[in-house]
C-alpha cells in the first residue's frame, strides 16, 4: 500500500496571500484566512475599502499599473480575486511575476465577456437561457421576433446588480435600447417563464477534488439578490443535475477555489444556466453560519492548495441581504437572533450592498 502523495500547498500558515479587489468579499476571505494563520495584502484602486481594514496590508493602485501589481506578486505566495471587473491581464502580469493566481485568467475573461460565457455553456453541454448576439441596433428587433417577442438586452461586458440592462417586448425603439448600452456590444435573452432560480455553489481544490453546497432557493428584485432560502425544497433529481452541471464547468475550466453557479428551473423542471461567478458569491454567504464549512474558508483552502472542507449543512435558514438604509435596522436583527454580517462600507447608497443577515432554523 502506498501513501497518496499531495501536491505542496501554495502557502503555509504564516505565509501572506493575495486577494485582487477592496470589497466585502475580499473583506470576508481576509477574515477567513486570519482564522487559518494567514496574512493578507489587498490591492485595489481605492483607500479605505471595506477589505484593507481587515488586512494586514493594502496596495493602492489601478489594475493596468505593472510596477505595482510585480511588487504586490512579490509579497505574497499566492493571489486570488473578490469580484470579476478586474482586467484578465493584471492576473497575467502577476502570474508573469512568478505568483499563482487561482482562480486564472481564462476563467475570468469567460465570466466577463455574456457571450463569451453563454457561448461556453453550450460547448460543454450545459444549455443557456436562449440569447442572440447584437452588434448593432438594428439587429435588435429581429432578434426579440425570434426569440418570442419578450427579453432583456444586456451589455456584454461589465454590468451586475441589474445595472447595464433592460427589458424589452413588442415593438420597440431599437435605437433608444441599443443607447443603453453605451453603446457598446450586448446579448439579447429570452424572457424566460421559470418557476424560480437556484445556485450551484461549489469549490474545487488545487488537486481536482470538489465539494457542493446545498442548492440556496433565490429571489432577486431590480437584479438585485434579496433572499436566499435553504434548503431549496425541490426534488433531489433536479438539485443532482444541478450540482452536476456546475462540477462540469468547474472541471472543464481546470478551476481552483469557490465559483457559483445561477440556473433557471423551469416549469417544467429543465435547467437553464443564467450566469456564473469565478468567485465566492452572495447566494452563499449562509454557508458560514450554516455549514460545518463555509465559502469563505473553503474558497482560501482552495487557493493555498489545502484539503477542502465537509460542505454538510447542519441547519435551515434563510439570507437577507441589507441594502442602503436598511442596514441601519441592525440592532432590531440583533434582537430577533439573527447573525448579522455588516460590510464596513461608509455611505449607504440606495440599492448597495451594506451587509447580510442569517435566520437559522433547526433542520428538517
Amino acid at each position: 500500500m502506498t501513501d497518496t502523495v499531495l501536491p505542496a500547498p501554495y502557502a503555509q500558515p504564516g505565509d501572506a496571500i493575495g486577494i485582487l479587489g477592496g470589497g466585502q468579499l475580499g473583506r470576508m476571505l481576509a477574515l477567513a484566512a486570519a482564522r487559518l494563520g494567514l496574512d493578507v495584502h489587498i490591492f485595489a484602486p481605492e483607500s479605505d475599502c471595506p477589505a484593507s481594514r481587515t488586512a494586514r496590508k493594502t496596495f493602492i493602485a489601478p489594475y493596468t499599473d505593472r510596477e505595482a501589481l510585480k511588487e504586490f506578486a512579490a509579497s505574497v505566495k499566492v493571489a486570488t480575486l473578490e469580484f470579476e471587473n478586474i482586467p484578465p491581464e493584471a492576473l497575467d502580469i502577476v502570474e508573469a511575476a512568478g505568483t499563482r493566481v487561482r482562480p486564472d485568467a481564462r476563467a475570468l475573461a469567460i465570466s466577463q465577456d455574456r457571450l463569451a460565457e453563454k457561448s461556453f455553456f453550450r460547448e460543454i453541454g450545459i444549455e443557456p437561457a436562449p440569447f442572440a448576439r447584437i452588434d448593432a441596433a438594428h439587429q435588435i428587433q429581429p432578434a426579440l421576433d425570434q426569440l418570442g417577442g419578450a427579453g432583456i438586452l444586456k451589455t456584454r461586458f461589465s454590468g451586475y446588480d441589474g445595472k447595464g440592462q433592460i427589458r424589452l417586448s413588442g415593438v420597440v425603439s431599437p435605437d433608444a435600447a441599443f443607447a443603453e448600452m453605451q453603446g457598446g456590444r450586448a446579448v439579447l435573452e429570452a424572457l424566460i417563464d421559470f418557476d424560480c432560480e437556484i445556485s450551484v455553489i461549489l469549490a474545487r481544490g488545487a488537486d481536482g477534488d470538489i465539494r457542493t453546497w446545498d442548492c440556496p432557493r433565490n429571489v432577486h428584485q431590480g437584479g438585485i439578490l434579496r433572499r436566499s432560502t435553504f434548503p431549496a425544497n425541490l426534488p433531489s433529481e433536479l438539485l443532482e443535475r444541478a450540482q452536476s452541471m456546475g462540477r462540469r464547468l468547474a472541471a472543464e475550466l481546470d478551476y481552483v477555489g469557490v465559483l457559483a453557479l445561477e440556473l433557471f428551473v423551469t416549469r417544467d423542471g429543465s435547467l437553464l444556466a443564467n450566469e456564473f461567478a469565478p468567485r465566492v458569491h452572495n447566494s452563499g454567504h449562509w454557508t458560514e453560519d450554516a455549514c460545518l464549512t463555509g465559502q469563505f474558508e473553503q474558497h482560501i483552502r482552495a487557493v493555498c492548495g489545502w484539503p477542502l472542507g465537509d460542505t454538510r449543512r447542519h441547519s435551515d435558514g434563510e439570507m437577507l441581504n441589507l441594502l442602503g438604509a436598511e442596514a441601519h435596522s441592525w440592532p432590531d436583527h440583533l434582537r430577533d437572533g439573527a447573525k448579522i454580517n455588516l460590510y464596513g462600507k461608509r455611505r449607504a447608497a440606495e440599492g448597495r450592498k451594506m451587509g447580510h443577515v442569517v435566520r437559522l432554523a433547526e433542520r428538517s
